[in-house]
């Protein structure tokens, strides 16, 4: 057994882990980061870039299919070269990975300690696995940054074997497979159906509600259904699907009829990778659920020196949070007992589906879980005029405010470039602009914000606030 005695140990080194070193290092040189995957982020290596790299394949994809609507001739159909797609899939997302495996092993060497950690005491870590000998980490502070996992029932895993797989497994394809069943309906689940869909792998999609989707807006959540609907064979309501394995085949019985499938995809959530962490023998607060109960503004786990970052606390699964979660954490750990609270951002999550779905500061069901009195502002993109030239005009967008001030608190939508309208909208909330300050901005012609301008005058005029200035061209659709 090998002791080390350090001031900071950080168990885990993805995103958040990374961010908790550089701001550990800030404070103290006596720092050691605790690894028994292999280095390389969520991101990076089974999430948002992978997934991007093969919806960035459906879209090229689509496009051909949908070429015929501007006057564009395509003498035959595309041809979807399998192989190709997931060889760039890989070889790009090696790449990814290898920047930031850089990254860690260019950390010194005695701040980096290769296995997997366990508490057996408060402030007391066993490291094994990583080689024949086992280390005993004492640290006067611990950083958490152990990172999220697929959910997967075990019922499910024991009846269909290699069949089930997760998002992780996928990326590793040498070819597309011919059908594929996919076990959700929320973010990963509907960015990967809608890829495979539009890359000829035949999908349908299970949902355990009638939620598409991250959207709380009752309307939008709706249009979301409507939408997607339309082009994938969704199934909602199906709590307890009928699988079953048959040789190198899925069975998947619903409505009367038995459906073939190569895979099983389990996306229906993750959760915090935890388990095996010991952290009954850590002496921490946990909540009913078993999980740490700590200050999302310090980091900190109750009133002991031990901080939590990025998907491992469960609340928001997104890169950018995990980075400043993570720089929050490892700062307070380093700065420790000067621990300090820390503003947080605009809240921002973005769904890379098409039409893409974004919810920017506040939803709607945050708005009315803490009572705000608040007005919305719509606008159906439908008919907005550039949404319309580029054919892409389908889906909705909702701006909330605050009654009285007008302080612009969040917004919900579903429709074309929803991820740069986002970010207007995540900025403006994140300033405490006003809807009359948003629609005192200038606004290009013609251009899909457009339609954010709209929506921001009908909420003008229900604020009583206004109504500023209207001018619209004439000639280009309600939405301009």
């Amino acid at each position: 057994m090998r002791e080390h005695r350090v001031d900071v140990a950080i168990i885990g080194s993805g995103t958040a882990g990374m961010s908790a070193y550089r701001a550990a290092l800030a404070h103290t040189s006596s720092v050691l980061a605790i690894e028994g995957g292999p280095y390389g982020t969520t991101c990076a290596r089974v999430g948002c870039m992978p997934s991007k790299l093969l919806i960035a394949a459906a879209e090229a994809a689509h496009a051909v299919a949908e070429a015929g609507r501007f006057g564009v001739c395509v003498d035959a159909p595309a041809r979807i070269d399998g192989a190709a797609v997931m060889a760039r899939v890989r070889s790009e997302r090696d790449r990814f990975v290898g920047f930031v495996t850089e990254a860690v092993e260019g950390w010194a060497p005695e701040h980096r300690l290769r296995g997997w950690a366990r508490f057996i005491a408060p402030l007391t870590l066993e490291v094994s696995g990583a080689d024949a000998q086992a280390h005993r980490v004492h640290a006067e502070r611990i950083v958490i940054a152990t990172g999220s996992e697929p959910h997967i029932e075990p019922a499910w895993a024991a009846a269909l074997g290699e069949r089930l797989i997760r998002n992780d497994e996928l990326f590793d394809w040498h070819d597309l497979p011919r059908a594929v069943l996919v076990l959700g309906t929320g973010v990963i689940a509907l960015e990967l159906a809608q890829a495979l869909h539009r890359l000829g792998v035949r999908v349908r999609v299970l949902g355990r509600s009638q939620r598409v989707g991250p959207l709380t807006d009752p309307a939008l959540q709706a249009l979301a259904r409507e939408l997607f609907g339309a082009e994938l064979a969704l199934s909602l309501n199906q709590p307890a699907p009928r699988l079953r394995r048959a040789g190198e085949e899925v069975l998947l019985e619903l409505d009367g009829r038995t459906e073939r499938f190569d895979y099983v995809l389990a996306a229906a959530g993750r959760r915090p990778r935890l388990s095996g962490l010991g952290l009954e023998h850590s002496g921490l607060m946990l909540d009913p659920d078993g999980l740490p109960t700590y200050d999302r503004h310090t980091g900190q786990i109750g009133t002991a020196p031990v901080f939590i970052a990025g998907d491992a606390n469960g609340e928001r699964e997104l890169l950018h949070e995990a980075a400043d979660e993570g720089r929050i954490a490892g700062d307070n750990a380093g700065r420790w007992p000067d621990v300090r609270v820390r503003p947080r951002r605009a809240p921002l999550a973005v769904v890379f589906s098409d039409p893409q779905m974004a919810i920017a500061g506040h939803s709607h069901a945050e708005l009315l879980a803490a009572g705000k009195a608040f007005l919305a502002g719509h606008v159906s993109f439908a008919d907005q005029g550039r949404s319309r030239v580029m054919g892409v005009n389908r889906g909705a967008l909702h701006v909330y405010a605050a009654q009285g001030s007008g302080r612009l608190l969040g917004a919900e939508m579903i429709g074309p470039r929803a991820e740069h309208l986002a970010h207007l909208l995540a900025w403006s909330v994140q300033r405490g602009d006003t809807v009359q300050e948003m629609l005192d901005s200038p606004f290009y012609h013609p251009v899909i914000e457009e339609g954010l301008r709209t929506a921001l005058r009908l909420l003008q005029r229900d604020l009583r606030m206004g109504p500023p200035p209207v001018e619209r061209c004439l000639d280009c659709g309600p939405g301009a």
